[in-house]
């Protein structure tokens, strides 16, 4: 059995949509279409059950979802075992990375890595969910926050400063926060993908503490709170990086300085796997070679 129609098998299964998986197989709708019906046709079982809004695996399509899975894993790390062996790492490297981190912080670090690594085929899909690669299809992905206990790998890049911000003009009408029991009176603009519900933390001595906040607005798009925040619709928790250039030009300021914020780690995460790809090997490898000061400079 073609190898291709099993990998489009997977991929219909992981996106839910025979477009998205044409899509990441680089083929046309229908070719993929065609790869599933003669699969099912072969196998005489329905994999799939198909709606006008989604396509899920059947009982037995779930079940011959895993087995496949295992068997195209276990040939990949066969393949880039052999590949491991060239002084060159090759292949393909999926890697899923918040959007405003990517353009602000890892961006040319990135360029940097295509250009040692030539041969390295990198897919980077910028998303700004909370991503698990073992169920996403990618091999790896940035983490900002706190992780949850999970059987992933992680590897703790390095920590991003936080920092609870609103324009002065917000601040002359509804008044400066002293304490973080203030912000329950204000209008709040929440990261959605911090853990905790509606809840911001702060450090009280050595434990930290999660100040309930009543968001006026969340989402899990960072620039989508920056904007708010500029436009004056109330206090948000940003990272360093997306709003230096607000602090430094005056258009937002710093409030609640003398309560610390716990720095936010950022972590590599990827799938438990006995044979790691030679592509993940290298930026797991060049990762570890970055200087992380030197790319929170240029953020």
């Amino acid at each position: 059995m073609d190898i291709s129609v099993l990998q489009t098998y997977l991929h219909v299964v992981e996106e839910g949509s025979f477009a998205a998986a044409a899509r990441r197989m680089s083929i046309s709708k229908s070719q993929c279409s065609k790869y599933i019906s003669d699969l099912e046709k072969s196998l005489g079982v329905r994999l799939l059950s198909r709606t006008t809004r989604s396509v899920k695996p059947s009982t037995a399509g779930a079940d011959y979802y895993l087995k496949v899975k295992d068997i195209l894993a276990s040939l990949s790390n066969a393949n880039e075992a052999v590949r491991s062996l060239s002084s060159s790492p090759s292949g393909k490297l999926r890697l899923a990375t918040p959007v405003g981190y990517m353009m602000a912080v890892l961006r040319p670090h990135m360029l940097r890595f295509m250009e040692e690594f030539p041969d390295v085929q990198l897919d980077a899909v910028l998303e700004d969910r909370v991503s698990d690669p073992s169920m996403d299809g990618m091999d790896a992905a940035i983490s900002i926050g706190w992780l949850a206990d999970s059987s992933l790998v992680a590897r703790h890049l390095h920590d991003i400063c936080v920092f609870v911000v609103a324009t002065p003009d917000y601040l002359e009408r509804h008044g400066t926060p002293v304490q973080p029991a203030d912000l329950v009176q204000h209008q709040c603009l929440h990261f959605s993908n911090l853990r905790g519900s509606s809840t911001w933390p702060f450090r009280d001595g050595e434990e930290t503490i999660h100040q309930k906040i009543h968001p006026v607005f969340s989402t899990n798009n960072i620039d989508l709170i920056r904007a708010a925040a500029l436009d004056g619709r109330g206090i948000a928790l940003l990272p360093d990086h997306s709003v230096r250039a607000d602090l430094e030009a005056g258009t937002l300021v710093r409030v609640l300085r003398a309560h610390a914020l716990p720095p936010l780690p950022v972590h590599l995460v990827y799938p438990t796997r006995r044979h790691i790809s030679a592509a993940l090997r290298a930026f797991i490898d060049f990762t570890a070679r970055m200087d992380w000061a030197d790319a929170a400079a240029h953020s």
